[in-house]
């Protein structure tokens, strides 16, 4: 009796254990299927035409980003490191203003926008980054290290303000969101930034903060030279430019290569746009700007 009853307790156990794995991999099942669907709907497509992981809407991305950009500046304008070179200011808010002008027929809707371009007083870091709807920096030390004439800033420039038309803010914010990036490691990561910001706006700074992918540089430098060739800069110092860029020596390579990967074909594919954008470049008549 003691054998039977033990017997069919363990059948039991089996039929409970087997109805559990089941409903776990119809779960798991479930789960896949979900997210598949999800990424298929969550599908957009970039300026160049590249398919782009969507899981958060740029309007989502903007509003993130406008909270995160005054968070990530409060810190150099309470000490006064904001806009203090009136000089460098008035140079590269008017070679800005004449890329947002030609970002504007790009993208037409970027007209309502609340661009903005701050100049950080830090003549050590050579960096230049752009959030979602057009929140833009650039460091002092790009221009004290790389002495870039006009044409090569506005080559900077016009990339950063590439990433913002391309939606690469709300593509690295998505790609995080799919890679299954915690809150708690979100949090030590915000904790080393020394940032005071949570959910998407926290999401917001950390995507500047992260590498852009190949693609995704690729397309900021193919838009880039496009927009400072319109604006009336010679599209030839985009690759003077990252010669410089290769030369900055130092304690480490720039900054700006932490977040802005630098493939070593990088020169050659910038020098093989060149004739196509010489055209724009050598167009006669005003070149518009934006107001600042």
């Amino acid at each position: 009796m003691a054998f039977t009853v033990n017997l069919k307790t363990s059948m039991v156990k089996n039929s409970l254990y087997i109805q559990v794995l089941n409903m776990k991999r119809h779960y798991t099942i479930f789960l896949l299927f979900a997210l598949l669907t999800l990424l298929i709907v969550a599908c957009a497509t970039s300026p160049t035409g590249r398919r782009q992981l969507m899981l958060v809407s740029e309007d989502s991305a903007i509003a993130a980003s406008k909270q995160a950009y005054v968070e990530m500046l409060k810190p150099y304008a309470q000490k006064g490191k904001i806009d203090n070179n009136p000089g460098l200011r008035d140079r590269i808010y008017r070679i800005t203003g004449r890329l947002i002008a030609q970002a504007i027929k790009m993208r037409p809707e970027t007209k309502g926008w609340d661009w903005s371009i701050k100049i950080i007083d830090d003549p050590e870091t050579v960096n230049a980054w752009a959030m979602a709807g057009g929140k833009m920096a650039v460091y002092s030390g790009l221009v004290d290290k790389l002495k870039p004439t006009d044409d090569e800033l506005a080559q900077v420039l016009g990339h950063e303000i590439a990433h913002a038309l391309a939606k690469h803010s709300a593509e690295k914010m998505s790609v995080a969101m799919a890679s299954s990036i915690g809150v708690v490691a979100v949090g030590v990561a915000a904790d080393r930034k020394g940032l005071a910001l949570t959910g998407a706006a926290l999401a917001a700074a950390l995507a500047v903060q992260k590498p852009n992918s190949r693609a995704a540089e690729s397309e900021a430098d193919r838009i880039g030279i496009e927009l400072a060739a319109k604006a009336g800069y010679d599209p030839r110092a985009a690759v003077t430019l990252w010669q410089k860029m290769a030369k900055v020596g130092g304690k480490g390579p720039p900054e700006f290569l932490s977040t802005h990967p630098a493939p070593e074909n990088r020169e050659k594919k910038l020098a093989a746009l060149v004739p196509t954008m010489m055209p724009y470049y050598e167009q006669k008549g005003e070149r518009p700007s934006y107001k600042l």
